[in-house]
């Protein structure tokens, strides 16, 4: 009788290392061993003490296995004929060919190789982990550029043994001076001509007409108004004019400051800075964001190029960057790291500084105070600066009482979004919000050095008198301050969906409750969609950050639901949406309801989609699975419509 035997898996096949793996230290010498035979004192026979004897001589010369156990990855998974050579012993191959060359993990290697994790270092016999802590040895940079980058290095023992270096980028950008020529330049005012967001039109030059600050001093975060005059804005497409809830595009540029210090730290000279330059690249986009893929030759300046083209701050840092750096670093011990940063061993190490907060080029070069790369190869290297794009907060049809019939004004609210610096005082803006704070002290400044009188300093807080509000907002013609910006498509979620009729229910949290308003301008319109509109209004604290506070046009109370957070019963806004089920369920059923979310997607547009989903299940007794398709077939259908960010 033949009896059926269990097969090994074949080598294609995978299996979970986790359950492979013994729970003692992997790579560690083992033996066969008989069990042991006592004597009558307890002590073993000299079958037994041998074998036991040579295994212990055996694990005292060989390497341990060291392993960074703050590694939070998943297991790794490997063939079944790569789990079964890491149970075996004796072999004169090195275990672990798989993950040799990860930072996450050392190799138990034989002979004098080194697998560049530190394993030499551990004494033979014991069982220990390579330490994140431990220092390479040799001289690391003692600035707080480069311990704020808290990298791991206790797997860099040398440069010579690092492998998989990534190849040094091809350098794609020329740069010619044209010192008999004069450049005129609107560096600090307006991009060059030659970027262009929406092509073929050009970026255009709004003149903020009004600023003020929405939130009250102690907010958490700080949240402007703006009002910009559009109303020369030239017709681009039949039938595109802006929209209710559509959002402007909005060519913002880096900071002057950092831009300066940049160029300080690549040793480009004051007069280098604005002399006229022609720019010659190889192919592709750059530096016109959305221009024909082609090689190019510009006149402009190498300030032109820094402030308005490239993200020196906003991106991770990738390893085409790191890799000039290092080919551009003077001191030694600065290229090996940075090399270490672009090899296959220093892999977790680059993850761990891409994951974290972004870091900005000013800091890395800070960080490595050897490296100054010419400006050329690192154009080549950078991210294309991109536009940032911001809602309308109120119905650009809407004419305010106090505003000029002859002027169009389209308004905007912007939060500033700020990053920690970790190695000097101070917090860093976000590129777009950072530019729309510093043109709002700007305005707030101006008005106030030109009003003669007190009253009318844009700096106060809202009015409940909206006339009032809305005049302290005038600023002398003389003042001259600018936001470019493009209108776009205006097709961006809330604009394409926004319907004047019918129920609606409006969701948001912070800044994202600005387009709403606009919503709700619209349909105060008409005298039979009054009673039709609902808002849920998510702040921290209403005393502080309630965004449009007395500014809908309407009785507050009668429309919108403000919900605390930080502030009374502390309630988010998704517990809102939850205690207002039956609201939210009747207008998502009605034949031209609709639902509308905008606002941060982490926690907020998280919270309220998965609210949305139990408020599904309860009222129409769903389960989990059809209260998500439900809520999936009403976005396909244009009844919930969730602008997230």
């Amino acid at each position: 009788m033949t009896t059926a035997r269990k097969t090994t898996p074949s080598t294609v096949e995978e299996c979970d290392l986790s359950s492979a793996i013994p729970s003692a230290p992997t790579g560690l010498p083992t033996t066969s061993v008989p069990a042991p035979h006592h004597k009558a004192d307890g002590t073993l026979t000299p079958r037994t003490e041998k074998a036991v004897e040579d295994l212990v001589n055996k694990m005292k010369t060989t390497p341990v296995l060291g392993i960074d156990f703050t590694s939070t990855r998943k297991p790794r998974r490997v063939t079944t004929a790569k789990a079964s050579q890491l149970m075996k012993v004796g072999t004169s191959q090195p275990l672990f060919r798989d993950i040799e060359d990860d930072s996450s993990a050392t190799n138990l290697l034989e002979g004098s190789k080194c697998c560049g994790g530190g394993c030499c270092r551990i004494s033979g016999g014991g069982v220990s982990g390579v330490a994140r802590s431990a220092a390479p040895p040799f001289a690391l940079p003692t600035n707080d550029a480069f311990k704020s980058l808290n990298l791991n290095l206790a797997p860099l023992r040398s440069r010579s043994r690092l492998s998989g270096i990534a190849e040094l980028p091809e350098c794609t950008v020329r740069i010619e001076s044209l010192k008999a020529t004069k450049c005129e330049s609107t560096v600090f005012t307006h991009p060059p001509k030659f970027v262009q967001p929406h092509p073929p039109f050009d970026v255009y030059s709004a003149r903020i007409e009004g600023a003020r600050e929405l939130t009250r001093p102690g907010a958490p975060k700080r949240t402007y108004h703006f009002d910009l005059d559009v109303t020369d804005y030239p017709e681009e497409q039949t039938g595109v004019d802006f929209r209710v809830g559509g959002a402007i595009g909005v060519t913002a540029p880096n900071d002057f400051d950092t831009v300066d210090a940049i160029f300080d730290l690549l040793r480009v000279s004051a007069e280098e800075r604005d002399e006229p330059v022609t720019l010659h690249t190889t192919g592709g986009r750059w530096p016109t964001i959305w221009g024909e893929p082609e090689a190019r030759s510009l006149e402009t300046t190498r300030r032109e190029l820094l402030t308005w083209t490239v993200d020196i701050q906003s991106t991770a840092p990738t390893k085409k960057l790191l890799r000039v750096l290092a080919e551009y670093a003077e001191d030694e011990n600065e290229k090996t790291i940075l090399l270490y940063l672009c090899s296959k061993q220093g892999q977790a190490a680059f993850c761990e500084l891409r994951t974290g907060p972004h870091i900005s080029l000013e800091q890395l070069l800070r960080a490595f105070p050897s490296v100054h790369p010419p400006l050329h190869h690192l154009l080549s290297t950078l991210q294309q600066l991109m536009p940032r794009f911001y809602s309308l907060s109120a119905d650009p049809h809407f004419t305010r009482p106090s505003s000029s019939p002859q002027k169009r004004i389209i308004e905007i609210a912007v939060t500033v979004h700020e990053t920690p610096e970790n190695y000097r005082p101070g917090d860093r803006t976000g590129v777009g919000s950072g530019f729309f704070e510093r043109q709002a002290k700007k305005f707030i400044a101006a008005n106030e050095s030109t009003s003669s009188s007190p009253t009318s300093s844009s700096s106060s807080s809202s009015s409940s008198n909206l006339t009032d509000s809305f005049d302290s907002l005038s600023l002398s013609s003389t003042v001259d301050i600018r936001i470019p910006i493009f209108r776009g498509l205006m097709a961006n979620p809330l604009a394409r969906d926004f319907t004047a009729d019918g129920p609606m229910l409006l969701i948001g949290a912070g800044v994202g409750i600005a387009p709403f308003r606009g919503f709700v301008q619209r349909r105060l319109q008409n005298a039979n969609c009054v009673n039709k509109v609902w808002v849920l209004q998510g702040v921290r604290d209403s005393l502080l950050d309630e965004l449009y506070s007395g500014e809908w046009g309407v009785s507050d109370t009668d429309i919108k639901k403000v919900v605390e957070s930080r502030r009374g019963t502390g309630r988010y806004v998704q517990e809102e949406v939850k205690a207002q089920k039956e609201l939210v369920w009747s207008v998502v059923n009605a034949v031209d309801g609709r639902v509308f979310v905008c606002g941060s997607s982490k926690g907020m547009g998280e919270g309220v989609e998965r609210a949305l989903v139990e408020v599904a299940m309860e009222m129409g007794r769903l389960d989990e699975s059809q209260a998500v398709e439900f809520w999936k077939c009403k976005k396909d259908g244009g009844q919930y419509i969730a602008e997230t960010w």
